[in-house]
């Protein structure tokens, strides 16, 4: 196993630092970076200064996959940070943007008429149909107050974090929507960084100069360690558009004082109800085990995700779900700082982790990179998720030392899932989306072209944004669900599970808000199927407890399936179906009224 601790630079033939070098010429072309094509780098991300003086000023931002006008295509949001002038009322403030999809391959700003431009310095998002009406909101975390974008459906966002009592108003992160107490409302979960004052320097934000704040001999910013650790909160929905905060009465509230990155609401040990996950910085990592009766256990320590294999804490940041055996058991990938290994926790299937990061190939590669963004996507459409890595130094004054081999700028970095419990490194090929350097934080995994692939979008430290588009020649077949909750389910059925058996492989696939980086996911579930021309059975599992059996009449669909009716929609290359299929639903195990 890895020791903490500086680790051997790693240089490529060309002298470069292997986080930004190590190209190859030739090989597969994965992806490719579309962003100035699709009209996504007219915006720009700008965080405090550029040698990053205070810790405040290198932890964002997330990008979030929603779609927001309900037209069947995937919309882009992307938070933006500030600056101390802004902050101060002295400049305007840097704002966050929100892509419309025109289904063309290009995106069109539509910020400013939506209403949703968030001028507070923000870090994460994460997306839920929060009121249950049929279309998808947004929250935002900032330093300061958090909003609460609630989707008017004609095209405009209201913010009404005060009034849902969610603001926090400290420096909130990584979020996450879940109903937890399987009322059928979505709650909301808010990971707390660090107590930073900027009024007053002796919060422990110090400045650059400070002698106790080096890496590698090299002054640098403060952080996070010998700041204080801000508290988690977790607010469950009143269902009448406000909230309560039970974080404290449920134990949830991060009474240890760690630093919170990334936040999931899944099911790990697969009994329907939703268990929290949350990375934190330099401190271990908690699991709350939801008891299925509105109450928590912490079980971070007994199910071995607080620690890595080493018994060590680790530098958490993004948090990857997902069933990468085959086997029905998710397992998490959290993402880590350089000179560690991102941590692989295989599940047992009852919510117990064990480290396989060495055995699964995909730790000692890592090693010199800084990663933010991960998740679990089946590039090629082989029935089997891949892994994908987005990575990006904190620290600026990397890019003066090259005998350190890093870079500030870094590239992803791409697993290939090989059957047997093992990924294999893709090579980055020159010229193409995995050989793109950025200063990477959140990412977003979805099919923002509805051409049955996944692509990325990244949203990266004080540049524009990265879109890898999805070009792998494969020509798998694929299906898509998206989900519609009956009346004891959320509506976006966030927290449904579904497993689909199909070419003799049985897939899982859950309805998730949040993980990765401070980002969200589509929340269609996706599956591979291979050279399959059968698209199979999904068993859906639905937030309700209710169970239902749906027979996919064809591949390369986009299927809406609504609890208790079966597929009631599909696309076909986008567009509605010449013919929709039509499949009756098996009567659900618990019978449900639509």
């Amino acid at each position: 196993m890895a020791n903490a601790g500086p680790q051997k630079a790693e240089f490529d033939s060309q002298h470069r630092p292997i986080t930004s070098g190590g190209l190859v010429k030739t090989g597969p072309v994965i992806f490719q970076d579309v962003a100035a094509a699709a009209g996504l780098t007219r915006w720009h991300h700008t965080a405090g200064t550029p040698e990053k003086r205070l810790i405040l000023e290198a932890k964002g931002p997330g990008v979030c996959l929603l779609d927001y006008d309900n037209d069947g295509w995937l919309d882009i949001y992307l938070v933006n940070g500030s600056t101390y002038d802004a902050l101060a009322g002295k400049t305007t403030p840097p704002h966050a943007a929100l892509f419309h999809n025109n289904h063309d391959g290009t995106f069109t700003d539509v910020t400013e008429t939506a209403g949703i431009a968030n001028d507070r310095w923000g870090y994460g998002c994460a997306v839920g149909d929060y009121d249950n009406d049929g279309w998808p909101d947004l929250y935002v975390t900032n330093y300061g107050k958090n909003r609460l974008y609630h989707n008017n459906h004609d095209g405009t966002f209201t913010d009404v974090a005060e009034k849902a009592g969610v603001t926090t108003g400290t420096w909130s992160t990584g979020a996450t929507f879940g109903d937890y107490d399987g009322d059928g409302r979505l709650d909301l979960f808010v990971d707390g960084y660090a107590r930073i004052d900027l009024s007053n320097p002796l919060t422990g934000s110090k400045v650059i100069g400070d002698p106790s704040c080096q890496y590698r001999a090299v002054p640098v910013m403060c952080g996070p360690r010998g700041l204080k650790g801000e508290q988690d909160h977790l607010f469950h929905n009143n269902g009448d558009g406000s909230f309560t905060d039970v974080s404290k009465k449920l134990g949830v509230d991060d009474p240890n004082g760690y630093y919170g990155l990334g936040a999931l609401f899944v099911d790990v040990n697969g009994d329907g109800k939703p268990d929290l996950l949350v990375a934190n910085d330099s401190t271990p990592n908690y699991l709350y085990m939801n008891k299925g009766d509105g109450t928590f256990e912490d079980q971070s320590y007994e199910s071995g995700y607080a620690l890595n294999g080493d018994g060590r804490e680790v530098s958490n940041m993004g948090i990857a779900a997902g069933d990468y055996e085959n086997n029905g058991h998710l397992s998490v990938v959290n993402t880590t700082f350089a000179d560690d290994y991102n941590v692989l926790f295989q599940n047992d299937g009852k919510g117990f982790f064990t480290d396989v990061s060495y055995q699964a190939g995909i730790a000692e590669s890592s090693i010199p990179f800084v990663g933010f963004g991960d998740g679990f996507l089946d590039y090629d459409n082989d029935g089997w998720k891949d892994l994908l890595i987005v990575n990006g130094h904190v620290y600026p004054q990397v890019d003066q030392h090259p005998e350190w081999g890093m870079s500030y700028a870094q590239r992803p970095l791409l697993y290939h899932n090989l059957k047997n419990g093992k990924f294999e490194l893709v090579p980055a090929v020159e010229g193409t989306g995995l050989a793109v350097v950025s200063v990477g934080r959140g990412a977003a995994f979805g099919d923002i072209f509805n051409d049955g692939k996944i692509d990325v979008v990244l949203n990266n430290m004080d540049g524009v944004p990265v879109l890898l588009r999805n070009v792998n020649p494969d020509h798998h077949q694929w299906v898509e669900l998206r989900l519609i909750g009956g009346p004891k389910s959320p509506r976006d059925a966030v927290g449904a599970t579904v497993y689909l058996q199909a070419d003799g492989i049985r897939q899982r696939g859950d309805v998730l808000s949040g993980g990765s980086y401070l980002s969200s996911n589509d929340m269609r579930v996706h599956f591979g199927l291979g050279d399959a021309t059968d698209a199979g059975t999904a068993e859906i599992h639905w937030p309700s407890g209710a169970k239902e059996t749906v027979k996919l009449p064809a591949v390369d669909r986009i299927y809406t399936i609504t609890e208790g009716q079966g597929i009631t929609s599909a696309l076909c290359g986008g567009k509605p179906c010449a013919v929709a299929p039509s499949a009756p639903a098996t009567p659900p195990i618990k019978a449900i009224k639509p």
